[in-house]
């Protein structure tokens, strides 16, 4: 990553982390408050937040087919703006139906102002040369959780829930919003050369593109079907363990106090992973990065089982180093295999299953625990191996 790469990265990096700290990891600290205020439980909450994750993947093609027509800069501007509205919709909500509404409207923005509208952005601009810059937008990022929840809280606590969703509005208004709609002029020279290089290939070649043939028409489907399970599999994964990490540990006999402190290494073992990734890691191929990164929980999972809750904090930073090369891996992954054009409408549809998982995630893992206590972590177990075998057998 040159020097010339790192005001678009940092630039990114600030607005995702922003977007993920105001609606990803929102509800964990304003759904109580909420659901007392509104006269209705936490559930109803967590509920339409879930709902906003499936609009996220129901509009998500489309919001990366409009990045590849539009330009990235349009599309992220356009989440800030939608963004501070749902935010303060959800400041002024009354009933269950302004919870809603505003759910939605944040479920829209989320379509179109995550990490896949971000890494479709990349790759618009630096093509095959992406994955550095890709990795140091989820260095910033993996952040967000870090700032998201202490800065919500503090809000909470001084002011109200209302303000806190106020504030996040205007943050996305004063400062995502600039920042995004300044991506353009941040590579500006970096397009025109791009532009220079690939007229210069189109002249130099004048032959016409060969249309794949049938064989080659079937191995791309195989692997966006692979991609797509192996993204579904540790997304729900992933949210499993980010909506019942303090339940989980505590079928598992850990103490609540010791379970939400042990959480506490998963934010930074993520981001030394992906620093490990940008150093290391980046000389090997990405795909080798993510079969190592899938195994990570699985192996965690196997600590805890053999030896007990006294290794829990290494389950945590097991499955922290995965799931931080695994947010890469998403977008390194379908631009190694299927190149850049077309990058975020494939992009969309690859993730589609990711995040229905990711929304029916909170609750199917619940009922797990539920039904089977301990033993409910062998399925995310299962679901580690079955993402790593799917990798294997990609070509």
């Amino acid at each position: 990553m040159t020097n010339k790469t790192w005001p678009l990265v940092v630039s990114l990096g600030i607005t995702q982390t922003l977007a993920w700290a105001s609606t990803y990891y929102l509800p964990a600290i304003l759904a109580k408050p909420i659901a007392e205020s509104l006269g209705i439980e936490s559930s109803v909450v967590f509920l339409a937040f879930s709902t906003a994750l499936v609009v996220s993947a129901i509009f998500g093609p489309w919001s990366g087919k409009a990045i590849d027509l539009l330009g990235g800069e349009k599309i992220l501007s356009v989440s800030n703006i939608v963004f501070a509205v749902g935010l303060i919709l959800l400041g002024f909500a009354q009933d269950q139906l302004g919870l809603w509404l505003a759910w939605l409207v944040i479920g829209f923005g989320m379509s179109g102002g995550l990490y896949e509208s971000a890494f479709s952005t990349i790759v618009q601009i630096y093509g095959k040369d992406s994955r550095s810059a890709i990795t140091g937008i989820t260095l910033f990022a993996g952040f967000a959780s870090t700032i998201g929840w202490p800065f919500s809280n503090w809000l909470l606590n001084h002011w109200g829930w209302r303000e806190t969703c106020w504030t996040w509005a205007g943050i996305h208004l004063l400062m995502g919003l600039p920042l995004n709609a300044s991506i353009k002029l941040l590579v500006t020279k970096t397009l025109t050369n791009k532009n220079q290089e690939v007229t210069s290939e189109a002249q130099a070649n004048e032959t016409p593109q060969i249309i794949l043939n049938e064989e080659r028409k079937q191995s791309s489907k195989k692997q966006v079907a692979l991609l797509a399970f192996v993204f579904s599999a540790t997304w729900f994964t992933s949210t499993a363990m980010a909506a019942h990490w303090p339940r989980m540990l505590e079928v598992n006999g850990v103490d609540i106090k010791s379970a939400i402190a042990i959480g506490a290494l998963i934010g930074p073992s993520q981001v030394m992973a992906r620093l490990f990734e940008f150093g290391f890691l980046r000389k090997v191929h990405p795909l080798l990065s993510a079969k190592l990164a899938t195994l990570a929980h699985p192996f965690g999972v196997l600590l805890m089982v053999f030896l007990g809750p006294v290794v829990a904090p290494l389950f945590a930073l097991f499955h922290g180093a995965g799931n931080g090369v695994l947010t890469i891996s998403k977008g390194t992954l379908p631009l190694i295999f299927f190149g850049e054009k077309g990058y975020g409408y494939r992009q969309g549809w690859i993730m589609f299953p990711a995040k229905i998982c990711s929304a029916l995630a909170p609750w199917l893992f619940g009922l797990c625990i539920s039904i089977w206590g301990q033993w409910s972590m062998l399925l995310t177990f299962l679901l580690g191996l079955l993402s790593a075998l799917a990798l294997f057998c990609i070509e």
